[in-house]
């Protein structure tokens, strides 16, 4: 069929996103001005049948739309992309309209549009076209069934204009305001939002006579997902970045991560229920942030691993009335920190810090180990049972105690040295550190390429056995770990080949941070014991321990990951079994599975859910390139009720101190960058999967962290400056941009843009 009466369109793929929900509103007895479709399947206008069209319709102005078959989707608007061609009169300047729209596939914007969401991929669009009579508009606007800027799903926004001047276009100021109890806006918005399921982005029209009439609906595309629904406002934080990941997590990541996290969250005294909302962990922290006593010791605890991004977020929180504190609800005894424990554990390992050291690699040896035992001949029912009852904590004492002794070692001399050093030294002291897994690591991959010529050609077998179970995003289970897939090794490789300049050589600038770090603690420690008799010793003491404890932080991750690899090797395996039975088509799918589905698709023999729709939401998540801090339950982005900051000014959180200038390179993807020796590597956030890439960067620039987080520890140890926490880095710089990154004054200066 060619064409449609408009009140008929329903299939997307033949009359396109557009007039497939402008029909849906029309059978559901909105207000929508009448009209017709020619559908995607004409080839050559069918010339009598648009006039016949035309006609029924009473002829005289039209409105020309174009309506593809991939714009007004859920995660893809192609708002203004695609022509439209108003107030048309008369058969000949129809025909040529619907042309006009039919030809604007292919134009430049849409095209961009297109590259930008998805780089590497071309979909096919077609395209259809809607005729509608035009309505005498007396006053035209957008109405948002939720708030656009703040995420608000309670609140809705109308932006208006008298006359026919298009608000969507930008040509004319606009009212804006909140929509009101018995706004009929409001009404209207309630009742598109319940039929298409989604919170809305509705152009809408009101003639001479006050009629108001519904022009277009299309889901607001911007929107991070919702909370799950609450009977009471709760706010959330997002803990993702805390290791480097702000893309989703497969679900079967998500399921075995929300344990992990409670776990680890545990000695610290803080029981934070996990919340997945849109593939991302989330905490919620309402308990906390009203509970009397740990709402005051909340925002400090946050510096360590969080930043001043979250900080920023609980502060505001905290001066929300709504969170005022509440009646304490005492735990019982076994849900406390255990105190003494830790107290004994902290105390032993700042005594006995090479002791420590040795009996925490003794214990990541053993945890090695027992991830390498063979576990033949097991059912997929009962390798998913060992993947349940997983060992969920970061380790034994052996590994947790000297690990917080070494960042309490870094963390508590600043205060005791204020007036004494400035925080660009204490940042030197800490540079250079022994004893960090990802250092080794890093500078293993460096004696790789001292002596490659070619990438492909190294032999990486050595390296793989010590360190093949990372990978970027290395928490979740359903990324592949670099011994199943090399290329973010080889591709490392690759950059540190291109390094020439001796003087530039990873080892080296490690070295030169050591050195440098020795001497300015000596330096320290001098003026310190002058000036601060009591105070200034205890801060040296420590420094020192720090030097010889602080490196340690990566290793309980490193020995969690043994953990996760076996994990992997499980459920891969358990795939494989339901691929032998029919049930899924890779042993990977078994990724976009809960535990509980996996265990229900081995038991019935039949998929619980679409592994298809799992995939496609993710990638559709995977592009999104901004994810919120802090969320309230009703979708509000608590940044975005925070004081704005000057948008000309690339400010951020100094976390090693330093300056330099180089060339931008914003990299989303590990796996696929190549960064120049000298350029400045600039992105969102980084785990240790990413910092084979510091060995060649002139510096840091992220957008979320912390100063001790993994990135801002490994630049600290190379010796290379690093900012974080630059709001929108990513979107604000450009590659080929000459900066300069103050890691002591927490700037990045654009010296040119080009």
């Amino acid at each position: 069929m060619t064409i449609v009466d408009l009140r008929d369109a329903g299939m997307v793929e033949a009359v396109g996103g557009k007039a497939a929900t402008l029909g849906r509103l029309l059978r559901a007895g909105e207000r929508v001005p009448p009209g017709f479709c020619v559908t995607t399947e004409v080839d050559e206008l069918p010339r009598a049948e648009i006039l016949e069209a035309y006609e029924r319709l009473g002829g005289g102005p039209v409105a020309v739309r174009s309506s593809a078959t991939v714009e007004d989707a859920p995660d893809a608007s192609y708002a203004g992309l695609f022509d439209t061609v108003l107030d048309v009169q008369g058969p000949e300047a129809l025909l040529a309209a619907i042309e006009t729209c039919r030809a604007s596939t292919g134009n430049a914007r849409a095209t961009a549009y297109q590259a930008a969401r998805t780089p590497g991929e071309q979909k096919a669009v077609r395209m259809a076209v809607v005729v509608q009579r035009m309505v005498a508009v007396e006053r035209a606007g957008v109405l948002f069934t939720a708030n656009p800027v703040t995420g608000c799903r309670t609140e809705m926004l109308v932006e208006s204009a008298s006359g026919a001047a298009s608000v969507v276009e930008g040509r004319t100021a606009v009212d804006r305001h909140v929509v009101g109890p018995g706004d009929p806006l409001g009404e209207l918005g309630e009742r598109l939002q319940a039929l298409l399921g989604e919170p809305q982005d509705v152009e809408w029209a009101a003639d001479g006579h006050g009629v108001l009439w519904v022009l277009q609906a299309r889901p607001i595309t911007t929107l991070f997902p919702a909370p799950p629904p609450s009977d009471d406002l709760r706010v959330y934080l997002e803990f993702g970045h805390v290791q480097g990941m702000l893309q989703p997590a497969t679900p079967m990541g998500m399921d075995t991560l929300k344990d992990l996290v409670k776990a680890m969250l545990a000695p610290l005294g803080l029981h934070v229920d996990i919340t997945d909302i849109g593939g991302r962990l989330y905490g919620d922290l309402t308990g906390l942030v009203r509970d009397p006593v740990a709402r005051r010791r909340l925002v400090p605890l946050l510096a360590v691993d969080f930043g001043p991004r979250a900080q920023a977020v609980v502060r505001h929180v905290l001066d929300d009335p709504r969170f005022a504190p509440q009646r304490r609800v005492e735990r019982p005894r076994s849900a406390r920190p255990p105190i003494g424990r830790a107290v004994r554990g902290v105390l032993g390992a700042l005594a006995r810090p090479d002791r420590a050291r040795a009996g925490l690699h003794r214990e990541v040896e053993r945890i090695r180990r027992d991830s390498l035992r063979s576990r033949d001949g097991l059912t997929a029912a009962e390798r998913l049972r060992l993947v349940r009852e997983h060992d969920q904590t970061d380790g034994p004492d052996a590994i947790i105690w000297p690990i917080v002794a070494g960042m309490l070692a870094a963390a508590l001399p600043p205060r005791l040295l204020g007036g004494v050093a400035h925080p660009g030294e204490i940042n030197t002291v800490l540079a250079g550190m022994p004893h960090n897994v990802t250092i080794e690591m890093d500078l293993a991959l460096w004696d790789l390429a001292r002596t490659a010529k070619d990438p492909d050609d190294v032999d990486l077998g050595e390296f793989l056995d010590a360190y093949g179970h990372r990978a970027a995003a290395e928490v979740d289970l359903g990324v592949p770990r670099w011994s199943e897939d090399p290329a973010p090794v080889r591709a490392a490789l690759a950059t540190l080949i291109r390094v020439t300049d001796p003087e530039q050589a990873p080892d080296r600038r490690f070295a030169r941070a050591a050195e440098q770090a020795e001497a300015t603690l000596r330096e320290l420690a001098v003026r310190a014991r002058r000036r601060r008799p009591v105070r200034g010793r205890l801060a040296v003491f420590l420094l020192r321990r720090a030097r010889r404890l602080a490196g340690l932080r990566e290793a309980g991750k490193f020995a969690g990951l043994y953990r996760l690899a076996e994990m992997r090797r499980h459920l891969l395996a358990a795939g494989a079994d339901l691929v032998a039975a029919g049930v899924l088509e890779q042993p990977g799918d078994i990724m976009f599975l809960t535990l509980d589905e996996a265990a229900a698709a081995v038991r019935d023999g039949v998929l619980p859910v679409s592994i298809v729709a799992r995939r496609a939401r993710h990638d559709r998540e995977s592009r999104r390139r901004s994810v919120p801090v802090g969320l309230l339950s009703d979708g509000t982005d608590v940044e975005t009720l925070l004081p704005a900051a000057d948008d000309d000014a690339l400010m951020g959180v100094g976390a090693s101190a330093g300056r330099a200038t180089g060339r931008v390179r914003v990299v989303l993807d590990p796996a696929t960058a190549r960064l120049e020796p000298g350029e400045v590597l600039v992105t969102a956030t980084t785990d240790p999967g990413w910092t084979p890439l510091f060995l060649t960067a002139a510096a840091l620039v992220t957008e979320t962290g912390a100063v001790m987080a993994h990135g801002p520890t490994v630049a600290r140890e190379y010796g290379i400056p690093a900012v974080i926490c630059v709001p929108g880095a990513t979107r604000r710089l450009r590659t080929g941009q000459s900066v300069t990154v103050d890691g002591a004054a927490g700037t990045v200066t654009v010296e040119e843009d080009r």
